[in-house]
């Protein structure tokens, strides 16, 4: 495969809105370049970028895909990043690997919840970017509210490089405003723009608008716009100097248009990501730890390796694929590179570049480009490639937590031999799924981003490792506790002819603070109860608390003090003492105001402004304790704390209310004591669910 210089090089992110037309925009410039003999469309087989079953299923990006091309003797590495609540897992690592971005905004929609929070992580990360208002052909297409929102909502100044000759099913053409060139376009999807005459109809603004255009761009630089004020133009040189400068400083933001769908403008864009998006080169080092310094990684011919894996596929036929970009450094094919986070080598075998899912040999990764290699071992997502002598290893990848819960259980033996394997592929594939074992409830427990990330993830379990299972509700894992104290005599006695079984105890039992868990207490003095047994009184009572008295729920934060007693030198042992201690903790329970206490968790959900009297009013109504509200642009972040038994469900619930422009995170906080009007309500349950057991 050719060899391309570094600074020929672009990576490149699509990024934006799930449903903008992403996929259809890389799909129309893999067409373009040549990659593609025909223009691929999302939800079908000829799509290179959305090839998973599951997204030609559903139409729409569940993954993010990796595709190259060539457009004027460059390179572009080009990433399509998901941009959905339950689909976007890859996308902050994405971020992580690229050098510049592409907002893909929808003409019709504008600037919707997941633009603003992927354009937040770029801001984080300093990328440049340029915006494509894609489906200018839309009825509803309208450009003027979409650059005032822009502006309002990340405090930049969107500078339009283009002059549409109409919106709408009229849309064929744009006016370059950089040299005022009219570009149109039939269509037939090939992309080919013709240069000729700008229609009449639309001279006066073409000529407001290049003068508005010149201007934004001269105030970059303070000998531009002496320039500007003193010829009343830019040259193109000074144009692209103060462009590039702008971009880099965060002050513009190109805003290009056209339909990725009919490949309208689409030529244009690519030759404004060239022009203005940066090469490895030229991007900001990325910072590195060794030890405890820091160093900064940059592509300019650096010997020293250092590479970051952003993401790990898990592919049945050819097994574990490791997609990773190389920061510094280089990685050839039958060799062996360091993994830095792991603390181990790893044996590289054959490179690859991915075109979508086809895999295309390559002898060398180097620096600034992107690579694949299949079957290493340990690697994971987030891990960093380095020399053994370095040692650097990058920051963690930041991923969204989980908020969605299951339990999972094998329909057959064949299935829970497979099941853990086959979680463990997905999981190294998928960091935002969890898995574990409910130490109190027994549950496997599958969490995810929602629903249908949950659904897809049931579904490739089932296709690709031939497992299936049966989903149930998690279980809500209460604890008993009480609220009183009280001494009672726990005693044991049994005679069957032969030995007998004897034990005697008097204790006193009591409540501790939440958290403070169990304590026993030995204040037995002159003898009463010898010292061999009084370890089994402990065991008895532990085991009864483990078992719950009320509802059969773990019993905590209690002290038990055994304080007097009695044995028999014949018929007493371990045994009987054991069984004296559980009857008598089990009798006092009952004395000591048992009550039930339920996990709370810390919530803080996001939502536009006006949906936030809808999500405090149904807060409240799950039993919920709003902590505090804090104010954004044009959103509310509001804190919370509300039973886990109330929220099993609040990924559907909240999109529903918010019409999926809503996102939460919430974690395990504490326990409370479960309201009295609910909690015979809840031991029944329990009650009737063990005698069916």
């Amino acid at each position: 495969m050719k060899q391309y210089k570094i600074q020929d090089i672009r990576n490149i992110g699509l990024v934006g809105h799930g449903g903008s037309g992403k996929t259809s925009l890389a799909e129309a410039i893999l067409y373009f370049s040549g990659v593609s003999d025909r223009l691929g469309q999302v939800g079908d087989v000829s799509s290179v970028m959305d090839y998973d079953p599951d997204e030609i299923k559903r139409g729409h990006s569940i993954d993010a895909s990796v595709a190259f091309c060539e457009v004027n003797a460059t390179k572009l590495n080009l990433i399509d990043m998901p941009g959905s609540s339950n689909f976007i897992t890859d996308t902050p690592a994405c971020l992580r690997v690229v050098d510049g971005l592409i907002f893909v905004i929808d003409a019709a929609e504008g600037v919707q919840f997941y633009t603003e929070k992927i354009w937040n992580w770029a801001d984080q990360l300093n990328l440049p970017r340029i915006i494509f208002l894609n489906k200018l052909d839309h009825e509803r297409a309208n450009i003027a509210p979409i650059l005032e929102s822009i502006k309002n909502k990340f405090k930049k100044n969107p500078v339009f490089m283009q002059l549409p000759n109409s919106t709408g099913e009229n849309f064929s053409g744009v006016v370059d405003l950089i040299d005022n060139h009219y570009v149109s376009y039939d269509k037939d999807g090939k992309g080919n723009g013709k240069t000729g005459e700008v229609p009449s109809d639309i001279k006066d603004e073409m000529e407001i608008s290049h003068a508005d255009l010149m201007e934004a761009v001269a105030e970059v630089d303070d000998e531009l716009i002496e320039i500007y004020l003193e010829q009343g133009e830019l040259t193109e040189e000074e144009f692209s100097k103060g462009l590039k400068e702008g971009i880099e400083e965060g002050q513009l933001i190109p805003v290009l248009g056209g339909s990725a769908l009919h490949n309208i403008g689409v030529d244009l864009l690519l030759k404004a990501a060239i022009k203005y998006l940066p090469s490895p080169d030229l991007r900001a080092p990325v910072m590195a730890k060794r030890d405890d310094s820091e160093v900064a990684c940059s592509a300019k011919g650096g010997k020293s390796a250092a590479g970051l894996v952003f993401k790990t596929i898990a592919d049945p036929y050819a097994g574990k694929l490791t997609l990773f970009r190389m920061f510094s450094g280089s990685l050839k094919g039958d060799s062996t590179i360091y993994n830095a986070t792991q603390d181990v080598n790893e044996r590289v075998g054959q490179l690859y570049m991915l075109q979508g899912k086809k895999q295309v040999q390559v002898s060398e990764i180097s620096e600034g480009d992107m690579g694949t290699v299949a079957k290493l071992k340990l690697t994971i997502t987030g891990d960093t490639f380095s020399d053994a002598e370095e040692k650097l290893v990058f920051p963690p990848i930041a991923f969204p937590l989980p908020v969605f819960s299951r339990a999972l259980e094998p329909k057959t033996r064949a299935d829970e031999e497979k099941i853990s394997t086959a979680l463990h592929r997905l999981l190294e594939e998928d960091p935002t799924l969890k898995m574990e074992r409910n130490a109190q409830t027994g549950q496997l427990l599958l969490s995810g981003l929602g629903q249908v990330h949950f659904d897809v993830t049931l579904e490739r379990l089932e296709r690709r490792f031939g497992v299936e299972v049966v989903v149930k509700a998690p279980k809500v894992p209460y604890r008993e506790t009480i609220k009183g104290s009280t001494k009672v005599q726990g005693k044991y006695k049994k005679q069957t002819g032969g030995k007998g079984q004897f034990g005697d105890t008097w204790i006193e039992i009591s409540p501790m603070k939440r958290g403070e868990g169990y304590i026993f207490e030995d204040k037995i003095v002159g003898g009463a109860i010898p010292k061999t047994y009084i370890p089994a009184v402990d065991k008895g009572i532990q085991e009864a608390m483990a078992g719950g008295i009320i509802a059969h729920y773990p019993m905590v934060d209690v002290k038990v003090s055994l304080y007097d007693g009695s044995y028999h030198n014949v018929d007493s042992s371990e045994m009987a003492f054991k069984i004296a201690g559980s009857l008598g903790f089990k009798k006092g329970v009952a004395d000591c105001k048992p009550i039930l206490t339920e996990p709370i968790m810390n919530m803080e959900i996001v939502v536009p402004s006006d949906h936030v009297g809808d999500i405090m009013g149904d807060i409240n109504s799950k039993r919920g304790k709003i902590q505090g509200i804090d104010s954004g642009e044009d959103t509310q972040t509001i804190r919370a704390f509300v039973p886990m038994a109330e929220v099993l469900n609040y990924a559907a619930d909240l999109t529903s209310m918010t019409g999926g422009q809503g996102m939460f995170v919430m974690e395990y906080d504490h326990y409370e004591d479960v309201p009295e009007h609910l909690m015979q309500k809840i031991i029944d349950e329990a009650n009737e669910t063990y005698e069916e057991k």
